[in-house]
């Protein structure tokens, strides 16, 4: 069978079975067997780096392999799990089950934490960035490498986490600009050196409600950290934490940046709205006008 022709073989295959996310809309029968070819040859791409590249000659033994990571995909192992790569603001970033696998939706609060970033830095030369449950680093990793002038430091309760994260920064080469320490939410920062000196801090935390887990899809509850996307009873009480500890870090006129999961927006806003520490609150919304990130910027002196 010529090449071309097993394509469309493995295409059909993939098409039958398919059953994507909504998370992962990029995730498609045919994206997916492009990244699972370069895989199969050896070459492991995310699905951005293989989509519009030439296809390489696979020979038997390859196909072979292929076989075996689409019944691997099909069997609900993510995609970014076999090829070990996911893109996320232009980067190609390192993955694995040690933390979540980024999201686009989390691209929201990124760019937007980039760009005021860009203005901090504009403004006084040079930032500190915290970001908290950092995971695989990729809001870390993203911000220090869109903006040079910055430093940035990420945590995350888990020890694999961060060892991932880790790995990030060296497969980045921005080990020297951004460090990651393992610890539950602040717990990490609580020095002298960090209380009111921080320029920007962020937060993708936990907050799907526990109760919702349970209903999740297998791709996501059996092969993904639960602690790194379960909230607790009702999924706020990080963004809560966030909300009341938060300004005992930034500096006057700094931003304080997180994430919200679907239908918490509103709640979460008027949240920082009464919190004095406060004087503006912006929101950013996904393409159903669904807030999906929430930033706050503290008074001046």
């Amino acid at each position: 069978m010529e090449q071309a022709a097993k394509y469309f073989h493995y295409l059909n295959r993939l098409s039958r079975s398919w059953t994507g996310l909504p998370d992962k809309p990029h995730e498609t029968p045919d994206t997916t067997l492009r990244s699972l070819w370069f895989l199969a040859k050896g070459d492991p791409r995310s699905i951005e780096r293989s989509i519009f590249a030439e296809l390489p000659f696979l020979r038997d033994e390859e196909f072979e392999r292929l076989d075996h990571y689409i019944e691997m995909r099909l069997s609900n192992t993510p995609l970014a799990h076999l090829t070990g790569r996911q893109y996320f603001m232009g980067i190609e970033m390192l993955a694995g089950p040690e933390a979540l696998i980024p999201r686009k939706e989390t691209e929201i609060l990124g760019q937007a934490a980039l760009a005021r970033l860009r203005q901090i830095v504009q403004e006084r030369g040079s930032a500190t960035v915290i970001d908290l449950c950092t995971g695989c680093g990729n809001l870390a990793l993203a911000l220090a490498f869109h903006e040079p002038d910055c430093e940035v430091y990420g945590s995350d309760i888990s020890k694999d986490a961060v060892e991932l994260a880790q790995k990030n920064a060296r497969h980045l080469g921005l080990e020297e600009r951004v460090k990651f320490l393992v610890g539950d939410l602040f717990m990490a920062f609580k020095r002298d050196v960090f209380f009111g000196s921080v320029d920007l801090l962020i937060c993708n935390p936990p907050y799907i409600s526990t109760a919702r887990v349970e209903e999740m899809a297998d791709e996501i509850s059996k092969h993904e950290p639960q602690k790194a996307f379960d909230g607790g009873a009702f999924g706020v009480s990080i963004l809560l934490s966030l909300i009341k500890d938060g300004p005992k870090y930034l500096k006057p006129c700094s931003w304080l940046g997180f994430e919200v999961g679907l239908g918490q927006g509103e709640a979460m806003k008027r949240k920082v709205e009464r919190n004095v520490a406060f004087e503006t609150v912006q929101v950013h919304c996904d393409e159903l006008e669904q807030i999906r990130a929430i930033f706050g910027l503290t008074i001046e002196d």
